[in-house]
């Protein structure tokens, strides 16, 4: 399951740097035009209250933009996690890897459908890593018993 490890592993890298690369991003916006910066402006003044609280939607903005990254960041731990057992006890991957796969892929229409080519090419390397991987750790063969002879 080597190839299976390698493959979680490239994907756990390239979860990182998504993340980096999403927080740099959202972080550092420059709105290219007047009416865009208005909307920011706007982003950062509006206030509204709920569920007892005061806040501004810039605010959700940037509280979603970090949650994205932590989730990202979390996403390439279980795809580093993954990758050890695909090589120490493939069999006990089960259905978390076609699950990991199944977010991955999921990713993959909303960036497609709401963002630009950076996050559609890194979700499209992504989902193909933990696609491929799942695919060859659910042919993993199943170790023999301890003590049991063949």
């Amino acid at each position: 399951m080597t190839y299976a490890s390698n493959l979680y592993r490239i994907a756990a890298v390239l979860l990182v740097l998504f993340a980096a690369g999403h927080t740099m991003g959202f972080l550092t916006f420059a709105p290219p035009t007047v009416e865009s910066r208005a909307v920011l402006d706007a982003m950062h003044t509006v206030r509204f209250s709920a569920n007892g609280g005061n806040f501004t939607f810039y605010g959700f903005y940037a509280g979603f933009g970090l949650f994205v990254s932590a989730y990202l960041l979390f996403a390439a731990l279980v795809a580093w996690h993954l990758a050890g057992m695909a090589r120490r006890a493939p069999e006990a991957i089960g259905g978390l890897g076609w699950s990991f796969f199944a977010v991955q892929l999921a990713c993959l229409v909303l960036s497609r459908v709401y963002f630009f080519a950076a996050p559609v090419a890194f979700s499209a390397l992504i989902t193909v890593c933990a696609g491929v991987a799942a695919w060859l750790v659910r042919s993993a063969p199943a170790p023999l018993a301890r003590g049991k002879a063949a």
